[in-house]
């Protein structure tokens, strides 16, 4: 199974933006997809997902901060991240082919390597 791909990553200052790309294993067009985040000795956390007919989801601490969005001819998944604080250092994950049940996006078991994002204060 081809795994995604994700990209854009990188350190910033608090208050920065980056914008992660995510090339899916997966035809992204048709599949929801989410973001999840890894800090070094916490658990994988979900952050964003949209669904396949674009409707998306955001986990409180990055709402309004952060845009998960998808380029169907590109077949690639974004998330725009803006007033980067230093809580959001993590590496970051995207996640293709999922499912919303009950408004909650389940994870399929297919992970790529993450794109490392470091905020300094």
């Amino acid at each position: 199974q081809v795994r995604p791909v994700e990209s854009g990553g990188g350190s910033v200052q608090a208050g920065g933006s980056l914008t992660l790309a995510c090339a899916g294993a997966r035809n992204i067009r048709r599949n929801a997809m989410a973001w999840y985040r890894q800090a070094p000795g916490n658990q994988r956390e979900y952050v964003a997902s949209i669904d396949h007919a674009g409707r998306t989801k955001y986990t409180d601490p990055v709402t309004g901060r952060f845009t998960i969005s998808r380029d169907d001819a590109k077949n690639t998944g974004y998330l725009q991240m803006n007033s980067l604080k230093p809580e959001d250092t993590a590496n970051y994950y995207c996640n293709v082919g999922g499912s919303h049940v009950s408004g909650r996006y389940l994870p399929v078991p297919s992970w790529g390597p993450g794109t490392q994002v470091t905020v300094s204060s």
